[in-house]
């Protein structure tokens, strides 16, 4: 990869080696030229990216490697250390003012902050410390924002009387059906019976037109699942969902809650043990699963894998067409025979909504379950109401914008999507199938999705198989990443797509139900970083001691969150709730945080990095570094890297921590280990530390982890402590 000294440095000829025809080649440098006219002092590297940005002088159908050599070159000076991140996104004041958050203030922001407020950009982090201090205002007012309606209304928004809840009770006294609040039509955000609910497409069926459900049409067949529901399960059962998230399989989620009952989230990747122990933590009651899952063109079974793990009754989807493709157990269902239990109804399509208390149980989750029994997380009516505000607060969903992201409904995004939709009055984007693939992205094309969702392991792929080129993406007016830490060079690629949307990033976790820091439309945004606490989110970053970082010093740390954070979790199903997430931890201003386990970076210039759990810290030569800061800097050393992965490790006769490393190539690239080790060397000596040294590349065809796509480091120290690479420590 190319890189110059600065924007004015590049050559024509770098240019054409870029992959443009020399012709075309010329005419850019010229407008490349112009741009950088904004900024040929030191120090204005941010004025020059702002031009070429707004005069869209890079375009999607560029080759990544323009893009690459204009952005790093542009940035080539910009000191990290002295400046923070660099940004590629900066907002404009017309357009924060038509995002909900910048509407909210300006109608607010006045009465609440007096003089202090400015305008939506310049006022944000105050706003946003208001929201910390001030929670019970801020929700009051964000909930009416929201497609909720309460039965009965909430005494207050905040009870802190019972000492023994350390997150407070929010919302005491209201009554409410959030699946009813999710299919209802609303005023405010505008939600009509003929709006579209959901958007969707079948794997192989890329020529077909996309398939759609109105408002309407979505809550009459929930509401003939709920009837057939009543006549096999008793209220407050729970019943496990796990199959791909479809079109079916959100009606059937929805059905679930509006009945009565209690949804126990499990992925679909799961082999039978795991769903054996999901099934039993819960006391699941029946579950709906599918015959097959199709990806890539491939059957997999599913239903044998519930057969396997549970004796409850199934009730089981086609995977295509209209009957399942096998032979079921007596007791079990098809969906057909489901459905045909209500055929003797007058109105099978109503249904009167179970409305039950804002904390009663609507839905249980499930942790990754990396490190032994995975923890039963109960969400609550409060828990979607949290979702879905953050999704209005930092994605800006909108009524009308059509989201679309990758998930499944037994992972916390799959949840959080649905209310994120169904509350903010947006169309819900499903493709069922593989989203690896071409046929992902021309479902994003043709359904006009305008808020995209991913997670970096799938940025990467599209990346390096060159799958969605020739594709328009450039409806999508953001995109939100999740998962793990985003590639700066995947996240250039990603949001050159649609001409350099902002790519907003999202940490989070299943017991919080939402994010604790993100990206917003607000503020600048820079690649691989958030930018701030999320709304009313309140935590502080602490040193080994335990003792807290000032909040706007530059440092690195154990998070540790103000424990009333609105719709986290108040108890486990299989674990002391206290015991896991507040023994041990450090006082604040009289508060006993909160334990999250991320290590974060808060950087110069206010953005933060996720550094990886705390667990994967490693110490080297006494100096203390995280895996993912090492990863960062290794991914972006050698172009056949693909991917990398850092431990550390003791051999056998103990002494210091190692730094090991694995490498996954790109697809048909080769390379030595040891030049991948001389060249990691350089590029962590130069840009991290130079004591630090590289013990050990191991090349491996790919890396470990859990179903939702968390690296399992673990896996890899123990292979190593198997194999023949010891004798080289």
């Amino acid at each position: 990869m190319a890189v110059r000294e600065s924007a004015w440095e590049i050559q024509v000829e770098d240019v054409v080696a870029a992959g443009l025809p020399p012709a075309e080649a010329r005419d850019f440098h010229l407008a490349l030229r112009s741009a950088a006219n904004a900024g040929r002092q030191v120090g204005m590297e941010a004025e020059v990216w702002r031009a070429v940005v707004t005069q869209r002088l890079l375009r999607p159908d560029h080759p990544h490697a323009l893009h690459q050599l204009v952005y790093y070159s542009v940035y080539a000076k910009w000191d990290l250390a002295q400046r923070g991140p660099p940004p590629y996104w900066f907002p404009s004041m017309a357009q924060c003012r038509l995002t909900n958050l910048g509407r909210l203030m300006e109608a607010n922001g006045p009465k609440l902050l007096g003089s202090s407020y400015v305008n939506p950009i310049t006022s944000f982090s105050v706003f946003q410390n208001y929201s910390v201090c001030h929670p019970e205002v801020y929700w009051s007012i964000v909930v009416k924002e929201l497609s909720v309606t309460f039965r009965n209304e909430a005494k207050s928004i905040l009870d802190t009387s019972d000492k023994f809840k350390e997150g407070g009770a929010w919302f005491p006294g209201a009554v409410l059906s959030i699946a009813e609040c999710c299919l209802l039509p609303s005023s405010s955000p505008k939600k009509t019976d003929g709006n579209l609910a959901i958007l969707w497409m079948n794997e192989g069926s890329d020529n077909s037109p996309v398939s759609s459900l109105s408002q309407k049409e979505l809550r009459n067949q929930v509401m003939m699942v709920a009837n057939a529901l009543d006549t096999l399960f008793t209220k407050g059962d729970a019943i496990a969902i796990d199959m791909p998230m479809t079109s079916t399989a959100v009606i059937i989620y929805l059905a679930i809650i509006l009945a009565g009952y209690v949804v126990v989230s499990i992925a679909d990747s799961f082999a039978f043990k795991e769903i054996a122990t999901r099934m039993r933590i819960s006391k699941a009651k029946g579950i709906f699963t599918q015959d097959f899952i199709i990806r890539g063109g491939r059957k997999f079974p599913l239903y044998s894998r519930v057969v396997e793990a549970s004796d409850c009754k199934a009730i089981v989807v086609p995977s295509s067409g209209n009957d399942v493709g096998l032979t079921l157990r007596n007791h079990d269902l098809s969906w057909r025979d489901f459905l045909s239990r209500v055929a003797g109804l007058p109105r099978p399509c109503d249904y009167s909504p179970v409305y039950r208390s804002a904390d009663a149980v609507i839905n249980i989750l499930f942790s990754s379950g990396t490190t032994g029994e995975p923890k039963a997380i109960p969400w609550t009516h409060i828990s979607a109401i949290r979702s879905a505000a953050d999704g209005w607060a930092h994605l800006d969903i909108q009524a009308g914008d059509i989201v679309c992201w990758p998930t499944n409904l037994g992972w916390v995004m799959g949840p959080i999507l649905l209310y994120s939709c169904f509350l903010n009055g947006a169309t819900l984007a499903l493709y069922h199938g593989s989203p690896l693939g071409r046929g992902f992205g021309k479902f994003v094309q043709d359904a006009s999705v305008t808020i995209l969702g991913t997670v970096p392991s799938l940025v990467k792929t599209w990346k390096s198989s060159k799958c969605m080129e020739g594709l328009d993406w450039t409806k999508i007016r953001l995109f939100a990443s999740t998962g793990e830490a985003s590639d700066i060079d995947d996240d250039i690629w990603l949001s050159s797509r649609a001409f350099y949307k902002p790519v907003i990033e999202c940490c989070g976790g299943t017991e919080l139900s939402s994010s604790y820091i993100q990206g917003s439309l607000l503020q600048p945004q820079a690649f691989g970083a958030f930018s701030t606490p999320s709304m009313s989110t309140g935590f502080v970053i602490f040193d080994e001691q335990g003792i807290p970082y000032r909040d706007d010093e530059p440092c690195a740390g154990e998070v540790g969150l103000f424990p009333r954070f609105m719709g986290a979790s108040d108890m486990l199903l299989n674990a002391d709730h206290k015991k896991v997430y507040f023994d041990g931890m450090p006082s604040y201003r009289g508060m006993i945080l909160r334990r999250h386990g991320d290590k974060i970076q808060r950087t110069v210039g206010g953005y933060y990095i996720v550094l990886g759990r705390v667990d994967d810290t490693m110490n080297l030569g006494g100096i203390k570094t995280s895996a993912v800061e090492i990863e960062r800097v290794c991914n972006r050393a050698e172009e056949s890297v693909s991917e990398t992965a850092a431990i550390s490790f003791r051999s056998r006769d103990g002494g210091p921590e190692q730094l090991v490393l694995f490498a996954v190539l790109k697809p048909g690239m080769t390379k030595e280990e040891s030049s991948l080790r001389a060249k990691f060397q350089r590029a962590i000596q130069k840009e991290l530390n130079p004591l630090f040294k590289v013990s050990l590349v191991k090349v491996v065809p790919e890396f470990p982890r859990t179903a939702s796509n968390k690296l399992l480091r673990r896996v890899l120290r123990d292979e190593l402590s198997k194999g023949s690479a010891l004798s080289k420590l």
